[in-house]
């Protein structure tokens, strides 16, 4: 009798070939898959895609809405119940809040989140709200419009903040803003963004630049650590700890005396929390990663598109979330619009 094989494939990088072995020894509840719709972006950030030609992935290998919702219900009973939606770009893929509405819909299903650069959130943050979207994150990594007309390649801030008013009159809240910290690039903001707290209820997020893509592209930016920005921020106030949210994830929660809104850090370079890491990928493509930084993925799209039986799809689900590494690589060869964030 034929062996079946597992739908496992062993991409290149550091970690390529390595066993399931040192993930099992870490007892973890993985809850949260992360869902690219995309790998497309009408932004292209300096830390996050190549300066010259993108490829894009040929339409027929992007997974319909249906085949992501049939991945979801799969996973619902192996844990799953919480949501992102990711690009790319996720809302330059038409009929996302329809993909919203489908994957509500599906029983265990408790909460969707969405991660956008917001360029498009003026007209769908109304309609993704109504999908049953509950929360949005949204990327602001400079409060200055040449910067952050710099920092993304021609982003418009202004249109990025009648996104976020969009969201606020939509119902969103907290509305959880994004910021990308690099040394030299935006690091001279750190205290002026933080202010933003003080009259608005926004939970800023610091996050620590990660070094995903070639070397000869994340090598040219260094991360500011989460420490340092903490210190920075003593010269506003008293910075008082906050306890932890389920949808906090791994960020560190604090709020300035006096300030309407919170402050969080996600220390993904000073501070290892790989092994508290409750989350698994889908790409757009249809491959799971267990992890951004691993080189091994597991391809569900042939699953999806044969007649497999639905428990296939399954056991690939369950290989993934088998193969989370207890600590991470040091590089990852991958954009980041090509693996999901």
């Amino acid at each position: 009798m034929r062996r079946k094989e597992a739908p496992f494939e062993n991409t290149t990088g550091p970690d390529a070939g390595k066993t399931s072995r040192d993930a099992r020894r870490t007892e973890r509840t993985i809850n949260y898959l992360r869902i690219s719709v995309t790998d497309l972006c009408n932004y292209r950030c300096i830390y996050c895609m190549p300066s010259g030609r993108v490829r894009r992935l040929p339409h027929s290998e992007i997974l319909s809405f249906e085949e992501i919702a049939t991945v979801v219900r799969a996973a619902v009973p192996l844990g799953i119940n919480k949501l992102r939606l990711t690009g790319g770009e996720p809302l330059v893929r038409k009929g996302v809040p329809k993909l919203v509405e489908m994957l509500a819909r599906v029983p265990g299903i408790e909460e969707i989140y969405l991660t956008t650069n917001g360029s498009l959130l003026e007209k769908l943050a109304l309609p993704l709200k109504r999908s049953g979207l509950t929360r949005i994150n949204i990327s602001l990594d400079s409060l200055r419009p040449d910067r952050y007309r710099e920092i993304t390649r021609g982003g418009d801030l202004e249109k990025l903040w009648r996104g976020i008013a969009a969201a606020e009159k939509a119902g969103f809240s907290p509305i959880k803003l994004n910021v990308v910290m690099i040394k030299g690039i935006n690091d001279d903001e750190i205290e002026e963004i933080a202010a933003l707290t003080f009259d608005r209820s926004y939970e800023i997020r610091f996050i620590e630049y990660m070094p995903l893509g070639p070397c000869d592209v994340s090598a040219q930016f260094v991360h500011v650590p989460a420490e340092e920005i903490k210190r920075r921020l003593a010269k506003l106030g008293a910075l008082m700890p906050l306890p932890k949210w389920n949808s906090s994830g791994p960020a560190e929660r604090f709020q300035l005396q006096g300030a309407r809104g919170t402050l969080g850090f996600i220390s993904a370079m000073s501070h290892n929390f790989c092994a508290t890491c409750n989350r698994i990928r889908l790409t757009a493509d249809g491959r799971l990663l267990s992890c951004l930084f691993s080189g091994q993925t597991v391809e569900v799209k042939s699953l999806l598109r044969s007649s497999a039986p639905p428990s296939r799809l399954k056991e690939a689900i369950q290989l993934a979330i088998s193969l989370k590494p207890a600590a991470r690589a040091s590089t990852c060869r991958n954009f980041m619009n090509t693996i999901g964030g």
